[in-house]
């Protein structure tokens, strides 16, 4: 139950929820959302490059340019504080900037364009497997979260609900937090994902305890004191202030309740990441359907279009990852296998 200076509080803010957090600042900023609009005009989801621009939005308040031009050395300081990006990352986020420094010379601000750094096509990664015990632990862990501060930008009312929509879809959190109101068909039992990483759309099936949890949190979200959470057009998930969950803020309650679980938690880039998520659903879910007698071939295109992967090179690792999780599950890979696991 809310206090009633809490509520008070949310009143007086009752816009907050309208608030841009892509609202750039620097003086790129009209160039960054010229370029946005351009792409999206052409029917590009931008939430990755948007995202990184506000990285670099940041980054250039911080370093004090004063002109609308992208120079060598405002690049050179960017690139030496990408010590943690591995290699696809800092490849992406060098694209990014590169195209922007190309739309602001054909705009008449003379841009440094810089040459894309090379970069091996590995994920350098190995995904963290949760155990189906493991889901169970972090599922009632998750349930018993209580709030650790009076911040109205918390957003604990819609973490257990997340935790539960990742794993059971398979989604990734820049789509599940992009959901909104008019996506959610609990009657029908899917959710229509518009903003997907291939900048393709899908329908997504609700099981029955997942429609639960969502009709529970729509319940809950649903009594704040705030207008316009119920409009079609807004996000499903929101904080208790009505503002929109960043992936940064679901990704920290996330490693708080699996740390709680005994499930430790190795440092930056060794995981587990909240999209380890994905990779345990996929990798349960292909358990499953072999496990019942469906043959391998088969199952890879269901999982594909289940992940919203718009080629199944892109779902065959999987395979890999099932095999070495559940190594009795071998014999029943059909010959696949010989193709994943050559024999010497």
């Amino acid at each position: 139950m809310f206090r009633r200076s809490m509520i008070t509080f949310i009143c007086r803010k009752e816009d907050v929820f309208m608030c841009n957090v892509f609202d750039y600042q620097s003086v790129l900023a009209p160039y960054m959302n010229g370029l946005i609009a351009i792409k999206e005009s052409q029917g590009f989801i931008m939430i990755r490059m948007k995202w990184f621009f506000k990285e670099f939005d940041s980054f250039v308040i911080n370093y004090g340019l004063k002109e609308p031009v992208i120079t060598y050395k405002l690049v050179e300081a960017w690139r030496k504080t990408r010590i943690n990006d591995c290699g696809r990352t800092l490849y992406e986020k060098c694209s990014n900037l590169v195209q922007l420094a190309r739309y602001m010379c054909e705009r008449g601000k003379s841009s440094y364009i810089m040459r894309l750094p090379k970069f091996k096509n590995d994920r350098g990664y190995t995904p963290y497997i949760f155990s189906e015990d493991q889901m169970q632990a972090i599922f009632e862990e998750s349930g018993r979260l209580k709030r650790e501060s009076h911040r109205m930008n918390d957003p604990i009312i819609a973490i257990p609900c997340l935790i539960r929509l990742l794993y059971s879809t398979g989604l990734r959190i820049t789509e599940a937090i992009s959901i909104r109101n008019e996506d959610v068909h609990l009657d029908q039992s899917y959710i229509h994902i518009r903003e997907s990483k291939n900048g393709s759309e899908r329908l997504v099936p609700v099981c029955n305890t997942l429609k639960q949890s969502l009709m529970q949190y729509a319940n809950y979200r649903n009594k704040l004191p705030l207008k316009g959470l119920q409009e079609s057009a807004h996000l499903f998930f929101v904080k208790l202030d009505g503002t929109e969950v960043s992936a940064i803020c679901v990704y920290k309650w996330f490693r708080k309740v699996y740390i709680k679980c005994g499930i430790p938690y190795k440092g930056d880039r060794f995981g587990p990441r909240l999209h380890d998520l994905r990779h345990s659903m996929a990798v349960h879910t292909l358990a499953k359907l072999i496990n019942e007698g469906m043959d391998v071939y088969t199952a890879l295109p269901l999982l594909s279009a289940c992940l919203g992967h718009t080629q199944l090179s892109s779902t065959e690792h999987y395979v890999r990852l099932t095999c070495s999780e559940y190594p009795e599950l071998l014999k029943q890979c059909s010959s696949l296998n010989d193709f994943i696991y050559p024999k010497e």
